[in-house]
């Protein structure tokens, strides 16, 4: 329960064999949001996040938490906190640092915060909860026009 509202997770985890293998548009279709996580000690991660984020910009709207983990490796650390924070802003999303391995109240923060995003976009949307159930992505929106009913039909 989010907010008193029932929300099922399903995650897929999409790390990709090399650097240019970037995720199908089928990922981003099933996808009601996006946790974009990169290693603050791997600036190859952090790029290849942007590029993630960049290829799908134009052709899909869907909430986007960035992540960066592994802050408790500030010793190895490649990405600085200020390059999440305009990378985040370009991206429109929110930004947290976090050590996944000891902050586990954190990551729950995350998937929170995403799924109040996915909340308030179905509301927007006002997909039903069957359409949720189903996988269905966008719910048609049809104006209800209430016909007469049989008491104003004329009798026969």
């Amino acid at each position: 329960m989010v907010d008193s509202e029932p929300i099922l997770f399903e995650i897929l985890d999409t790390c990709p064999k090399n650097d240019e293998e970037l995720p199908l548009n089928d990922v981003y279709n099933w996808a009601d949001a996006l946790v974009l996580v990169f290693a603050i000690t791997d600036r190859r991660s952090f790029n290849y996040v942007r590029r993630v984020k960049q290829t799908m910009l134009d052709t899909f709207e869907m909430p986007v938490a960035l992540v960066a983990n592994k802050a408790d490796m500030v010793h190895l650390r490649q990405v600085s906190t200020e390059e999440g924070e305009i990378l985040a802003k370009d991206f429109e999303c929110c930004f947290t640092e976090v050590a996944a391995a000891e902050q586990v109240g954190q990551i729950a923060e995350v998937f929170l915060e995403v799924c109040r995003e996915v909340l308030s976009v179905r509301r927007k949307n006002k997909q039903s909860l069957l359409d949720r159930m189903l996988g269905g992505k966008t719910a048609v929106v049809k104006a209800y026009a209430r016909g007469k009913s049989d008491s104003a039909l004329p009798k026969d």
